[in-house]
């Protein structure tokens, strides 16, 4: 059987050297992961339209996007997922979590000490060396 395929995009958010970072609530598939905060891209939509729109609905700031991360492929047991990854800043407003549980300022060096999603993970090690 072949699980659905779902196209995500996920904000690596920097600001004053740091990059924000949200935990997932404790429901749900990933309960309790941290991710790069994000969503689904829906039909006829841009990566960047998605991520613009995400980040407004769930942490209610607008973000510039800037140049990919990382694009990778999960298979989760619910679906395969393909992530990807952008810069990004915040353009105005301050993140507030709508739909995470906690959302996180951490140092680049800092994020492998999280427990993070398998599809955010590539992301992460990118980050982490860069």
């Amino acid at each position: 059987m072949t699980s659905k395929e779902i196209h995500v995009v996920g904000a690596v958010i920097v600001r004053d050297g740091l990059i924000l970072c949200a935990r997932r609530g404790p429901r749900g598939a990933l309960a309790g992961l941290w991710e790069f905060p994000g969503g689904k891209v829906e039909p006829d939509e841009s990566h960047r339209e998605a991520l613009i729109r995400e980040i407004d609905e769930e942490l209610g700031c607008r973000i510039e996007v800037g140049d990919e991360v990382a694009t990778t492929t999960h298979a989760y047991d619910f679906a395969t997922i393909t992530l990807s990854t952008y810069w990004c800043r915040i353009a105005c407003g301050t993140p507030r979590p709508t739909e995470h549980e906690e959302v996180r300022w951490v140092a680049a060096t800092d994020l492998v000490a999280l427990e993070w999603a398998p599809a955010d993970i590539p992301a992460v090690e990118i980050i982490a060396n860069a």
